[in-house]
């Protein structure tokens, strides 16, 4: 079928299909009056959906050539089509260029299309975009032009519904879709700001995500209002640069635009969110009576929709009829105003729209309506109808006031006597430590335990003070480590705050929220703190001018929790609104940089690893210019960058991280505070990366007996001691010693919750074991690991991939070659879509994966280890030092078994050489390669 013909049938034909029998009948008969041949071609079509069940299984019309998935423009690769418009497509596409893995929502220009103007409007998109910075407009990420000269716009891919649709599904109440009403006008309202115009508002252009926020998307036909030339309404192909249904009389005339065209198409939108329904009502579904609806027509009011959606028995009629009756008037009134045929008849901006549905909310007369005294005064008396009632009769006027005055007072005493029952309260429980001898430290547990039994007795007849002390114990707890302790507390505050209801506080509310998340993640369980504080997330946003430092905080710990499991759009996300819950009400700049700090976190757990050094740094540097140098949270930043540094293989500049922290750490919270104590071990690992064990036995030996004696001997803290210590046994070659600890940090953190800790700390404690010939028990521990890491963490954790390969290097070792090789291959699968596994670990994985196919004579696997083990003799490549010795080591490992063993043993010698003086007091890495070096021999090749 010819494109022309097929883009006119189209539209009508899916008109059709929406009809009944006798309405479809009815319409092609009128159609036929006026138009004969469209009506026999929209008949023939309709009889082949008929007798054809694969009608339209195949395109009737030819494609235009173009994009399609697995095609790469720029940078990035397409998977599937998303939409398709009048001036483009937009495509789900995914980085790949390897800098960074993100999806996007990828907009190119429609395939066919040549018309400058549109590549004119395409390149105004990218200028709109960038200069528009609103949570609930969709972010430009990235602009720029393929290879094949196709521009392409990179936008943040939103996952929602659109707003009509996520309204019926949800079933939500008049006063929610008004709420997501109010989130479009802030993004339109900032976009007129920045004089743009979007032209095109509709729902599918508004989009719900599942945390309930707007994203408003598609600024293709934005207009610059400052712009000196205005771009053409339609295309040279005919195609709109509007959607009909949504379009304002002046975009039909082809009149200029402005910002009140937006309010007119707000005017549609909200309707639909009203009636479920458009505003016209039509016979038939054609472009010509949609135009001349627009032009001519008027819109059936809101409140009629809904009764006659009613009377003709629509589901839950009593519902329909309800909202009728509240829609019936203002609400009326607002949509009608912003529907007025004439631009200057609607609402002057949309700022004014929404303040008038703010008005009628707030029970205040609506602009929309003639101003008369009888309507002021009926508003006047429904929105003070208490008031005056009780006016009426002075008796009970000073009735309500004494007992207003009463309850007041009874409010103040009763908070007095909270705060009164705290204080006392606190001073009793220290009251009897004086009576300990002079020379006996405090046992802080056993005190925080005898303030359970105090509070239990003294404040019975206090609900919110016992729970407030509870929330208290509970925090203390959590400082302690002893996080069950902690969790169970919080668990009776929770049951205490829910007897008492409305009466707690919501600041105490929102406080034992955030305690109850924080410590579900301090337990590796942040999907159960997901749970746990999403139920608050609606009351938050409402909550958040009256209590910014409780929301700020409760998002912050939210979007922890969210990253933690991969979710790191919703953790940005709320971390933003934190910030500017804390710039904007609170001027909280150490809060700012606390979140400035979270975002880098985020960027680190998603694997974006240069991103979140670049964060930290910045967060670094706004803490010391807005807060100071001397900040316990520089502590942190630093701490967090020497983990990074060390994770990409740099354990030298980690050490500068590290000891950075350390300083700082034992200046402001004491050399024996379980953080500097912490610092200590992390300094540990860097010194056992650089090569120097005796320095790090000696501060490990050193430390953890401190550790020990300030939080226990079952801290998840003391556990990370233990798996240090055994680890720098095995790099000692003392396996006895490195089962004994490793084994210790396994109990511990298993009798702590340390899920993630622990699997990774079996897998290694089995390759232990299997050194030390206990082959049956490290096989029984890789596979508890693996299933433990599977069941709680799921196989996108990079610590499933990291049993795999440990997994796959115990095969190898027993020589099980075609069974290592298997493992190893899964591994990297599992690594490489690994939800932030660090670069290093999974080209780690591949490497010895190489390895195992080179000992199979595999070329390309030889010829990888080559091209490594060539960049590092060059100095060039961005691989870790340990990583491109192994690669020099395989390499040669695979060349001796060939005609050029000699030359390859020479070159192994001169890495033995190289790796003995990086790393001085040896290691596993210098015994691998020294028995690598030692196999590679005449004796050794004579024997093959």
């Amino acid at each position: 079928m010819d494109p022309e013909r097929w883009q006119r049938l189209s539209p009508l034909l899916d008109a059709l299909f929406e009809l009944d029998d006798d309405e479809r009948e009815r319409s092609l008969r009128l159609m036929r009056e006026e138009d004969p041949q469209t009506a026999d071609d929209l008949e023939a079509l309709l009889k082949l959906e008929t007798d054809r069940e694969d009608f339209l299984s195949e395109p009737l019309v030819a494609p235009l050539p173009g994009p399609r998935p697995g095609v790469e423009v720029g940078p990035y690769r397409l998977e599937r089509m998303l939409g398709e418009g009048g001036m483009g497509q937009v495509w789900l596409a995914a980085r790949n260029d390897g800098l960074y893995q993100r999806r996007v929502a990828l907009k190119l220009l429609r395939p066919g299309l040549v018309d400058p103007n549109l590549r004119l409007r395409f390149t105004r998109e990218r200028q709109i975009l960038a200069r528009l910075a609103h949570p609930h407009i969709a972010r430009l990420l990235d602009a720029g032009v393929s290879s094949d000269h196709q521009p392409y716009l990179a936008l943040e891919y939103i996952e929602g519904e659109p707003i009509t649709d996520y309204c019926r599904v949800h079933r939500l109440s008049l006063e929610s879709r008004l709420d997501l009403f109010h989130q479009v006008c802030d993004a339109v309202s900032h976009a007129h700001a920045n004089l743009i115009v979007h032209r095109d508002l509709k729902p599918s252009n508004i989009l719900v995500t599942p945390a309930g926020d707007v994203r408003l998307l598609d600024f293709g036909i934005a207009k610059l209002i400052d712009a000196d030339v205005a771009a053409p309404e339609q295309t040279r192909t005919g195609v709109r640069a509007f959607t009909l249904h949504y379009a304002a009389p002046e975009q039909v005339r082809g009149e200029p635009v402005s910002t009140m065209t937006d309010v007119y198409s707000l005017g549609v939108v909200l309707y639909e969110l009203l009636a479920d329904a458009k505003p016209y009502r039509l016979k038939r579904q054609t472009d010509a009576e949609w135009e001349e609806a627009i032009l001519q027509g008027d819109p059936t009011k809101p409140s009629s929709a809904l009764q006659r959606q009613a009377d003709i028995g629509e589901a839950d009629s009593a519902m329909l009829r309800r909202r009728a009756r509240i829609v019936t008037g203002d609400l009326d009134n607002i949509v009608l105003k912003a529907l007025a045929k004439k631009p200057e008849q609607r609402y002057p901006s949309v700022e004014a729209m929404s303040l008038d549905l703010e008005r009628y909310l707030a029970g205040k007369p609506v602009l929309a309506r003639p101003q008369s005294v009888g309507y002021r005064l009926r508003k006047y008396v429904v929105r003070h109808r208490w008031a005056i009632a009780t006016s009426v009769m002075v008796s009970g006027v000073l009735a309500a006031a004494l007992t207003i005055v009463a309850w007041q007072g009874q409010q103040a005493v009763r908070e007095t006597a909270r705060a009164q029952a705290l204080q006392d309260f606190v001073i009793g429980l220290f009251e009897g430590t004086g009576a300990a001898p002079r020379d006996d430290a405090v046992d802080m547990r056993s005190l925080l335990d005898n303030g359970i039994v105090r509070a239990n007795r003294e404040l019975a007849r206090q609900p919110l003070a016992r729970a407030e002390v509870f929330g208290i114990i509970a925090r203390l707890r959590l400082g302690l480590g002893d996080y069950p302790e902690a969790m169970a507390l919080l668990a009776r505050q929770s049951e205490i705050l829910a007897s008492v209801g409305d009466d707690a506080p919501a600041s105490l509310q929102f406080e034992a929220a955030t305690q109850l998340g924080f410590a579900h993640r301090q337990l590796d369980d942040p999907r159960q703190c997901i749970r746990a504080m999403e139920p608050w997330m609606e009351r938050a946003r409402r909550e958040q001018s009256q209590l910014p430092a409780q929301v700020a905080e409760f998002y912050s710990q939210l979007a922890r929790c969210r990253s933690a499991v991969g979710e790191f759009n919703q953790a940005r996300q709320l971390l933003e609104y934190a910030i500017t819950v804390r710039r904007e009400t609170l001027d909280d700049e150490a809060g700012v940089a606390e979140n400035l700090f979270d975002l880098a976190d985020v960027d680190a757990d998603a694997g974006k690893t240069e991103v979140a050094l670049a964060g930290l740094r910045n967060a670094l540097a706004f803490l010391q210019q807005n807060v100071g140098e001397r900040h316990p949270l520089a502590i942190q930043i630093h701490r967090r960058t020497a983990i990074l540094l060390r994770e990409m293989g740099r354990p030298d500049e980690a050490a500068k991280s590290v000891d950075a922290a350390l300083a700082l750490s034992g200046e402001l919270l004491g050399e024996r505070h379980p953080t500097t104590l912490a610092l200590h071990r992390q300094r540990a690992s860097v010194y056992m990366e650089q090569g120097w064990l005796d320095v790090a036995e000696r501060d490990l030996r050193d430390t953890t007996p401190l550790l020990i004696e300030r939080v226990g001997d079952r801290h998840v803290d003391v556990g990370a001691s233990f798996y240090t210590l055994g680890m720098l046994a095995w790099e000692q070659d003392r396996l006895a010693e490195a089962e004994r600890d490793l084994g210790q940090a396994v109990e511990i953190w298993r009798t702590s919750s340390s899920r993630t800790r622990m699997v990774r700390a079996m897998a290694d404690h089995a390759q232990v074991l299997q050194a030390l010939g206990r082959g049956d028990e490290a096989r029984r521990q890789i596979e508890q690991a693996m299933q433990l890491a599977v069941a709680q963490l799921g196989l996108k954790h990079p610590h499933v991939a990291d049993i795999e390969y440990a997994h796959g290097l115990m095969l190898a070792a027993d020589g099980d070659h075609p069974g290592a090789k298997q493992r190893l291959e899964r591994a990297a699968s599992l690594s490489r879509n690994a939800d932030g596994q660090p670069a290093m670990d999974t080209q780690s994985i591949e490497l010895s994966l190489a390895r195992e196919r080179a000992r199979d004579g595999d070329a390309a696997a030889i010829a990888t280890l080559g091209q490594i083990a060539t960049a590092s003799a060059k100095g060039a490549g961005s691989e870790p030092r340990n990583l491109r010795w192994r690669a020099r080591a395989y390499l040669g490992e695979a060349q001796c078994r060939g005609a050029g063993a000699v030359q390859a043993r020479a070159e192994l010698d001169v890495l033995s050489l190289e790796v003995h003086a990086g790393l001085p007091q040896g290691g596993r890495l210098v015994r691998e390669i020294d028995a690598i070096t030692h196999e590679c021999t005449p004796v050794a090749l004579l024997d093959r």
